[in-house]
């Protein structure tokens, strides 16, 4: 994989994610590796490591590098895991999961935004990553159980499917709250019971579907 600006991932890493407290190893070497410029809509390629979101279309945008590393260090995914991501967007949380040893089905409901996303995909060499255009919030039973689950929009409540879809032993990771602002939790299943842990305060665009906003 062609892979260059390799200074400005590592200056990414050490000012904005390892010095706010992000320890993951495996995680703080995805965000290393892989190239968020190939992510990011040309227009934008050039603050493609600056600390914010941006917009990649169709009202929807790439949360900012410190976000996907703090929910990808909660996911806490090791080699093998399967994972399920709903909200595919660029891609690129997709490919941090892949660079940490898991495999990823994501789900996107604007077929625009799921062709965008395969082919920065396959731009940055990335595979393990089944990019499917439907309602994520139904989940998708047909490679359950997952080891993990990670919502990219903010819900207004965890969807049941997801929960139902949870390994054993599994987390889900998902902005939870209003339209306007929501609140960062992890759900860790232990059988038929469900641990609700809270993080703090975060802002993403709104989950559509059967079980998200209207």
């Amino acid at each position: 994989m062609d892979n260059p600006r390799t200074a400005e991932r590592e200056e990414m890493v050490r000012r904005q994610i390892e010095a706010r407290g992000v320890k993951s190893p495996s995680v703080l070497q995805a965000m290393r590796s892989v190239p968020r410029h190939l992510f990011v809509p040309e227009p934008f390629a050039r603050e493609a490591y600056q600390d914010y979101p941006l917009p990649i279309g169709h009202d929807q945008t790439i949360s900012q590098p410190y976000i996907v590393a703090v929910m990808t260090e909660l996911l806490s995914p090791e080699k093998g895991d399967s994972i399920l991501e709903i909200g595919t967007g660029s891609g690129y949380q997709a490919a941090i999961l892949v660079a940490c040893g898991a495999t990823v089905i994501s789900i996107e409901r604007i077929s625009k935004v799921a062709d965008l996303a395969e082919e920065n995909l396959a731009r940055a060499g990335i595979r393990d990553v089944l990019v499917l255009c439907q309602d994520g919030t139904k989940g998708y039973p047909d490679r359950a159980p997952y080891n993990g689950i990670l919502i990219t929009a903010g819900t207004p409540r965890i969807p049941e499917p997801l929960l139902e879809e949870l390994a054993d032993g599994g987390r889900l990771v998902a902005p939870v709250g209003d339209r306007d602002i929501q609140e960062l939790v992890r759900v860790t299943r232990n059988k038929d019971e469900y641990q609700t842990e809270r993080f703090g305060a975060v802002r993403f665009v709104p989950l559509i579907g059967h079980y998200g906003w209207k």
